[in-house]
């Protein structure tokens, strides 16, 4: 949806702390943390404070060992609390959770060492930050920025018999795919004037190219993606089948126990960071069905006779892709920096190697009186004023996936922006994350898009405003929906369940679904890929630039748009885009093609394990399919043993005692080794 997210400029006067403290352990040298402005609306009363290492092992002692990481009362750092005391009653509380299987990994990344600090909203956020920074006990300070969504539109439901001309044709059976050129497109979408003059048409395969990757391959369950967004109406018919469930939750949703140790409670499809609960909800009256429409395009089921296609769905029997629901946005309800960041590391967490970011800062090329202020210009900007951000983003792009799965690593995924300006928004323009432009059915830039500087690629958001529908002789043309993308709805927003948007929000899920979709494929093939490398797959495989730019008309494309401020038409200048919508248009049959060519095969993994614990390996994921029965020998079975479930298709390794012992795996005349490492205490257990 259009301009999705973006912060809002203003100053914060709060009363000043007029105390004084001892100085003795106030930085006065040139070293002191940079104090972090308040270029933008912040949450009254919190401070993100990251802490030295030196005082990791007080923080330790002094907080809650819980697993919900509760709030506790007091730090222990003396020159931190004698700050603190100073503005009445406060609470610190880690920012990321204890989750007792990544808590090694959180500590490697120094995310352990971040903390929210709250206190009595009565005093100015600048004032305490500024005596938090001159401490030698504190790293970096930060604001914990709220984040808004400046426009609020629900989706344009589709009403059956409504739209009279098919836009596309339908591989599967499902009945409104017709209706979805972003997947399929044969050309017959029309552009008029509001007089009824035909101006332009679709372009026959101005799509993602999905058709031909089917042919290989649906989707596939072990590929998790995470959607940052509003919930995911995860009872909708046509999502239900390819929600990710918590295998540690089942039977938990919403509870208040934390049955995995993940640090979340209830989470069984996900979390709701944004109301701090394991329910996901979609039915708020502010609600825009956002999320829910984002993961459609991803993942709705294929096939099964209802509703829409998806890019990774699979079908009936042969499952799709699994989606997350992480909830970053709810109704009216303001969400802030740590939400967000904590979604991410969940994500990552919680075996999500994809994060569809359908949201973005304003752009910092953006016009500042449209849209009442800009954003970020610079990584060093958004480095220095969003930290956390950086640092949760690393998290995600290092430790989500396996280095013996198929992706290792994580693969963040942004929408670009919607204010027409010649520069992606943050952070999806940081160069470690994917950023995706807006195409129109006829290949060329949808009328809202950003592009240029940090524009990494492009696929199909739509364009309401070029596409008009012909409903009756008396209604005439209209501003239509076809032009937009038809995706899964709540509910409350459409009574049929699906609806129109358009948006780089839009095109930022055709990117997720086609490279959710190599990903299967690279999983049926049994191949394994760095992050980096799948990325630099995605580029090379794209319908190029030079080839869109091609079918462009040499004049310019007149669209009735207007900006926010004035109704006035504008046109589009053509010129401006030219080499500045990324390497090309997503294309899921040239990406298939690729893996095929490249990746290295997969291995079974070294495995780690507690003393009395076991760790549950899926081995059908390490040997080509129908390979048959497997043959574990351990080589020291004073140390492991194993056992294997046929029904479930899980082996299970226990730990005996503290060693090591080399170890095989059997099957379809294939074998593999790997080794065993049994420990007294292991922390994070589990592969290598």
């Amino acid at each position: 949806m259009k301009k999705y997210l973006h912060i809002f400029c203003a100053a914060v006067g709060l009363s000043v702390i007029s105390c004084s403290i001892n100085e003795e352990n106030i930085r006065t040298d040139e070293t002191s943390v940079k104090v972090p402005e308040l270029a933008g609306d912040a949450v009254a009363g919190e401070l993100l404070v990251k802490f030295d290492p030196q005082v990791s092992d007080i923080l330790d002692r002094i907080m809650p060992a819980t697993k919900s990481g509760g709030p506790a009362t007091r730090s222990g750092i003396v020159t931190v609390d004698d700050v603190l005391d100073l503005v009445g009653t406060y609470q610190v509380e880690r920012v990321f959770p204890k989750n007792t299987r990544t808590e090694s990994a959180t500590r490697e990344s120094g995310l352990h060492l971040w903390y929210v600090v709250r206190f009595s909203d009565e005093f100015r956020l600048e004032d305490v930050a500024k005596r938090l920074s001159s401490l030698g006990e504190v790293q970096q300070v930060e604001l914990n920025r709220i984040m808004k969504r400046s426009r609020k539109e629900k989706a344009v439901p589709f009403v059956p018999g409504k739209v009279m001309t098919k836009a596309g044709v339908s591989h599967f059976d499902d009945p409104l795919m017709y209706y979805q050129w972003d997947m399929i497109n044969d050309g017959n979408l029309f552009a008029v004037n509001d007089k009824g003059e035909t101006v332009g048409k679709s372009i026959a395969g101005a799509d993602v190219q999905v058709e031909e990757a089917w042919k290989k391959c649906t989707g596939d369950p072990s590929i998790i993606v995470a959607v940052l967004d509003e919930g995911v109406d995860f009872t909708h018919p046509d999502l239900k089948p390819n929600m990710w469930t918590n295998p540690g939750e089942q039977g938990n949703y919403g509870g208040k126990e934390d049955l995995d140790g993940n640090g979340y409670s209830g989470d069984t499809h996900g979390y709701n960071f944004v109301r701090n609960t394991g329910i996901i909800t979609t039915n708020d009256i502010a609600d825009t069905g956002h999320g829910s429409h984002v993961a459609g395009v991803i993942a709705a089921q294929n096939n099964n006779g209802i509703g829409i296609g998806s890019i990774a769905g699979g079908t009936p029997d042969k499952p799709g892709v699994k989606i997350m629901s992480c909830q970053i946005f709810s109704g009216d309800i303001e969400t802030s920096a740590l939400a967000q960041v904590r979604a991410v590391k969940y994500a990552a967490d919680n075996g999500a190697v994809i994060l569809q970011c359908s949201w973005g800062y304003i752009s910092g090329a953006a016009n500042g009186y449209v849209w009442g202020g800009q954003g970020y210009t610079s990584d060093e900007m958004w480095m220095e004023y969003s930290p956390i951000e950086k640092v949760t983003f690393d998290y995600f792009i290092h430790n989500a996936g396996s280095p013996n799965g198929v992706l290792d690593g994580g693969i963040a995924i942004f929408a670009a922006g919607n204010e027409n300006a010649p520069m992606a928004c943050y952070p999806g323009k940081y160069g470690d994350y994917v950023s995706v432009a807006s195409t129109a059915a006829d290949w060329t830039p949808s009328t809202f898009t950003n592009y240029g500087a940090g524009t990494t690629i492009c696929a199909p958001g739509g364009d309401q405003n070029y596409y008009w529908d012909f409903t009756d002789a008396e209604a005439g043309y209209k501003r239509g929906e076809r032009g937009s993308i038809l995706s899964t709805v709540p509910p409350h927003v459409a009574e049929s369940g699906y609806g129109y948007m358009e948006g780089t929000s839009m095109a930022c899920p055709h990117v997720s679904g086609v490279v959710a979709l190599g990903l299967s494929y690279a999983a049926q093939l049994r191949k394994h890929f760095t992050a980096d490398e799948f990325k630099e797959l995605l580029y090379s495989s794209v319908t190029p630039a030079s080839d869109i730019e091609k079918t462009w008309p040499s004049r310019k494309v007149y669209r009735d748009f207007a900006t926010e401020i004035e109704n006035v038409p504008e046109s589009m200048q053509l010129s401006l885009y030219r080499g500045q919508m990324g390497a090309g248009q997503v294309n899921a049959s040239r990406l298939l093609d690729a893996i095929e060519g490249a990746g290295s095969a997969m291995k079974f993994p070294n495995l780690y394990i507690a003393v009395g614990g076991s760790v549950d390996v899926n081995p059908s994921i390490y040997f080509a399919e129908g390979a048959g029965d497997f043959n574990v020998v351990i080589a020291d079975k004073t140390v492991a043993e194993s056992s294997y479930d046929s029904d479930s298709g899980k082996l299970r390794l226990k730990g005996l005692k503290a060693g090591m012992t080399k170890a095989s795996i059997s099957a379809g005349g294939v074998t593999q080794e790997f080794v065993i490492t049994v420990r007294t205490s292991t922390g994070d257990y589990g592969w290598l």
